[in-house]
């Protein structure tokens, strides 16, 4: 049998009925909606800009980010078509992949721009449905994140009890809620959320890009630092800021208070885990002096190596010089298509040459043991 693949990082190009289809009917003109304005395709609340549709696609366009398919019909058909997407995933010799959302964030964080509960909830919901309906074609090869209303604690417990019950594997949550108004990470606030979340035993995506990401890629570094300048800072901004998440995510008292949940790191990479590891117990034992800090047993970097995975796509030196440091069994796989940063076309090139150096267990850990046991991923019978 073929060596077995889990890519735990990739996205939808959703399509135009993606809500329309599926929120309630007193709904369906404030549902987020595909125009095309000046030949563009984007998606629009109420006339106003909501999210990119060709700019989540550029895998196999031929010209360089920011350029990407203007519309819908001209993106990469494994963005948005199932059927096409195992097609590809056969070419690139992946068994199962992990899917993200593109229109309303990368931890559902979009959804507070439309401003009404009701709405915002009904969307989220819709969402969620929307992915189920999409694997359909084969749900043994798909695992799907379900979003969370996570600005309303009840109805994020309803929705992760529901997603667990509708065959969703992860959920996802920002991690950054008091960059929005909401209380931090160890706030008594969230506890009814992780209790519900840990009694479903479903894993929490930590993406990328969850949080606030205003002025990051601005015009005015475009202007003054060019587009390469700019896109790389972005990139490395985002890669960073979910190490800071997984320091506050570490800090906070939730993993030793709630041993049985589990985070992933999303497309943040694995090289920076060794350092924060190091700096997490140097400051933490810094500040600690005679006083006894609630909640911990052990030193922060404990939990982290017990409860939080992270993944890794471009990286060379980190697979291959730091695995025992980082420990293997919290490490993953993606590629991230079709985002402008993902792998594509030379998918098994970088496995090989950032695994040529591990032994054969190692590297079935990182490829399919991990994410199996994580998601409950079954491979193909013999």
């Amino acid at each position: 049998m073929a060596e077995l693949v889990i890519d735990v990082d990739t996205h939808i190009t959703e399509p135009p009925d993606t809500f329309t289809a599926r929120v309630p009917a007193r709904f369906r003109d404030l549902a987020p909606r595909m125009e095309r304005v000046d030949g563009t395709d984007g998606w629009y609340v109420r006339g106003k800009p909501f999210g990119s549709v060709g700019l989540t696609a550029v895998a196999g366009w031929p010209q360089p980010f920011p350029d990407g398919p203007p519309t819908f019909d001209e993106v990469h058909p494994a963005a948005h078509d199932a059927v096409a997407r195992l097609r590809y995933m056969d070419e690139a010799g992946i068994w199962a992949q992990v899917l993200y959302p593109n229109v309303a964030g990368f931890g559902s964080q979009r959804f507070l721009q439309m401003d009404d509960p009701e709405l915002m909830l009904a969307c989220v919901r819709a969402y969620n449905d929307f992915q189920r309906d999409w694997v359909e074609p084969d749900p043994r090869r798909f695992v799907t994140v379900a979003s969370l209303p996570f600005w309303d604690v009840p109805a994020a417990v309803a929705e992760v009890q529901r997603a667990a019950a509708t065959g969703h594997r992860a959920v996802l949550f920002t991690g950054e809620p008091h960059r929005f108004g909401m209380p931090v990470l160890g706030h008594p606030h969230w506890d009814p959320l992780w209790s519900a979340i840990e009694e479903t035993g479903l894993p929490v995506s930590l993406h990328i890009g969850s949080g606030d990401m205003s002025g990051i890629f601005s015009p005015e570094r475009q202007q003054f630092h060019g587009m390469a300048s700019a896109y790389a800072f972005s990139s490395v901004a985002m890669f960073m800021g979910n190490g800071i998440q997984i320091a506050d995510l570490a800090l906070s008292g939730v993993l030793p208070r709630h041993p049985g949940l589990r985070f992933v790191s999303v497309e943040s990479g694995i090289g920076f885990l060794p350092f924060l590891h190091e700096a997490l117990d140097y400051s933490f034992l810094e500040a600690h002096g005679p006083r006894k800090q609630p909640h911990f047993e052990e030193l922060p970097s404990f939990y982290v190596k017990r409860q939080v995975y992270a993944c890794y796509w471009f990286e060379q030196i980190a697979p291959a010089k730091l695995l025992d440091d980082i420990g293997p069994d919290r490490v993953l796989f993606e590629t991230d298509f079709p985002h402008p940063t993902c792998l594509y076309g030379n998918v098994r090139e970088k496995i090989d040459a950032s695994l040529a150096h591990v032994t054969p267990e190692v590297r079935r850990k990182v490829l399919w043991d991990n994410a199996a046991a994580l998601y409950g991923v079954e491979g193909p019978s013999a």
